[in-house]
């Protein structure tokens, strides 16, 4: 039995295309909050220091590869994979022209698993003006 059950309610067409799910159950298991994850090197320095963030891709593409390589490092560290995840949140700084991208990319990467899942545009993210994206995400570890 799997540790983490999806849930859907009335008007679930397996048929669609989707890129999250209504509802996820912990059945057992150890939460996992991961921070905020970019493109930029997952530690740097703060106050930001520009420099640090120069290697980052100005485009989608680039951004959205390399920020689920560093979700990657984190799950890892934290003794997850990636069907572990329960929730994300994006965080879009232009939500029109970068969500496609990114949820074909994310599709790829969850190999067939879908969290729950919020997006919003926000107008910068903290970290450096050159990011487009940043999410956080909850996974649950399975029992110890």
């Amino acid at each position: 039995m799997s540790h983490i059950e999806t849930i859907h309610h009335e008007g679930f067409d397996p048929e669609m295309k989707q890129v999250y799910v209504p509802a996820i159950r912990v059945v057992e298991g150890r939460l996992v909050f991961i921070s905020g994850i970019t493109a930029a090197p997952p530690y740097h320095h703060h106050p930001h220091r520009p420099e640090e963030f120069d290697s980052i891709p100005t485009d989608i593409e680039g951004q959205v590869e390399r920020l689920f390589r560093h979700l990657d490092l984190a799950l890892e560290a934290a003794g997850c994979r990636r069907s572990d995840i329960v929730a994300l949140n994006r965080f879009f700084t232009n939500v029109r022209a970068d969500q496609d991208v990114v949820n074909a990319y994310q599709g790829r990467w969850f190999g067939g698993h879908i969290p729950t899942s919020t997006s919003v545009e926000v107008k910068s993210l903290a970290t450096d003006p050159r990011l487009r994206l940043e999410i956080s995400a909850i996974a649950v570890a399975p029992p110890a």
